[in-house]
């Protein structure tokens, strides 16, 4: 598979992972390139490695597996609860050397705990943190905080842990993270941009930047070719029929073949597409070919719908696309080999393209568009909600807001704010 060169950076990183058993968390601002990173792991460590993810189709994103499903642990706060574990499990978790997590900011402490107390306890090392495995995290706290549990559990994080975040659970005690901050952002390009966009995510916006912000999204928003990035699925739906039902003709509707078992629907894409010619569309992957016409977030529109392929337009080129298929894996050990093996147990085969004149904030994390309108709604209800949303825009031109930005808009955790002021003095990356 062909893979796009490393920078410095990425390439220090990989290195500090690949020649040490450091405990180690990736992060960066939006657009350094993560995922460039995490991509380059999996298919070019030489040690054995696990990648998961806390969320279904997180961990069909990065070929993985959802850390429940890798533990077998049941869903909500485990606590100091039994973990059961089959001779088969024991013999998989045994044989890892680096369990990878993405979007390591939507665990919780205790979870994380949970994975430190079912790994020393299949290796048979009660002892040592997560039982001797190296633990390579990914994420960014400032996008993405975790979901949280009713009641009893907040009650629960209220008395147990300082936070619920990832990086108080209690195994940090014992054990030591080694930070690595991704600096050169890759999506963005205008210096001005960047410095607004890095005064949105610690939360120190001034009234002068908020005026830049407001005066350039103010403008008459494009009536095609930009999508709209808002807080709730009720809102996109509600703007993608509407679209939709505009257009002339009757739709046509592509039907996703499944194959397996995807846990609670978590499908890549969707179900049961339904376009139209004239329909706007963005992609949900990157084009496989050696060209690479498109890429995950590119919006394009349908010209054409034929038998079994779709055409659709980017930026005047149009491009005939077929159905893909996403894969679900499960690790397993092999006796034979007396290593890893993963196996496909789920196929999800759909074409790769979601109506796109708008799309949750939620659902917009790792895309990047040339121009968007950002509608927050009421107001903005979560931690980096805001910041997310304008950081998917390549450029300052590319914005456009539904109204005017409000200081309530801009949430940070202060958790977050103290955990990364005194991550950046463990260890700033090497340049």
């Amino acid at each position: 598979m062909a893979l796009p060169d490393l920078s410095p950076e990425q390439a220090a990183v990989f290195a500090a992972i690949e020649t040490t058993r450091d405990h180690v968390f990736v992060t960066g601002r939006a657009g350094t390139g993560k995922s460039t990173l995490l991509e380059h792991l999996s298919w070019r460590s030489s040690k054995q490695i696990v990648i998961c993810a806390p969320t279904g189709v997180a961990a069909l994103n990065v070929g993985g597996q959802t850390i429940h499903s890798l533990f077998r642990l049941a869903t909500g706060v485990i606590a100091d609860h039994r973990i059961d574990q089959s001779p088969e499990l024991r013999k998989l978790l045994g044989t890892i050397d680096t369990l990878v997590i993405d979007e390591v900011s939507m665990v919780n402490a205790d979870l994380l705990d949970a994975v430190d107390r079912s790994l020393r306890q299949a290796r048979q090392r009660p002892h040592e943190a997560f039982g001797g495995v190296q633990l390579v995290l990914f994420g960014d706290p400032f996008q993405l905080a975790p979901v949280p549990g009713d009641p009893d559990e907040q009650a629960y994080f209220a008395d147990r842990y300082r936070s619920p975040w990832f990086f108080d659970a209690r195994v940090w005690d014992v054990a030591e993270l080694t930070i690595y901050e991704l600096t050169t952002i890759h999506r963005q390009h205008e210096l001005e941009f960047k410095r607004l966009l890095t005064a949105v995510r610690h939360g120190a916006v001034t009234a002068e930047m908020a005026k830049v912000l407001n005066d350039t999204g103010a403008r008459p928003a494009p009536t095609e070719g930009a999508i709209t990035l808002a807080t709730t699925n009720a809102t996109v739906n509600r703007i993608n029929a509407a679209a939709l039902a505009r257009l002339p003709g009757r739709s046509l509707s592509a039907e996703a073949e499944i194959e397996g078992e995807f846990s609670g629907r978590a499908f890549p894409a969707d179900e049961r597409l339904e376009l139209k010619v004239g329909a706007q569309v963005m992609f949900l992957r990157n084009d496989s070919g050696a060209e690479g016409r498109w890429v995950n977030g590119t919006i394009g529109e349908v010209v054409r719908i034929g038998q079994g392929a779709v055409t659709v337009e980017v930026a005047g080129e149009p491009h005939e696309v077929r159905p893909a298929t996403w894969e679900r894996y499960r690790y397993r050990y092999s006796p034979a080999t007396k290593t890893l093996q993963k196996d496909v147990v789920a196929e999800f085969t759909q074409f790769p393209l979601r109506l796109a004149w708008g799309v949750t904030i939620h659902k917009s994390q790792g895309k990047t568009y040339d121009r968007a309108i950002v509608d927050l709604g009421q107001r903005s209800f979560a931690p980096g909600q805001t910041y997310v949303a304008l950081s998917r825009i390549t450029a300052l031109e590319g914005l456009y807001l539904t109204r005017p930005l409000r200081p309530s808009d801009i949430i940070v955790d202060e958790r977050v704010r103290e955990f990364m002021a005194g991550a950046s003095a463990v260890r700033p990356l090497a340049g």
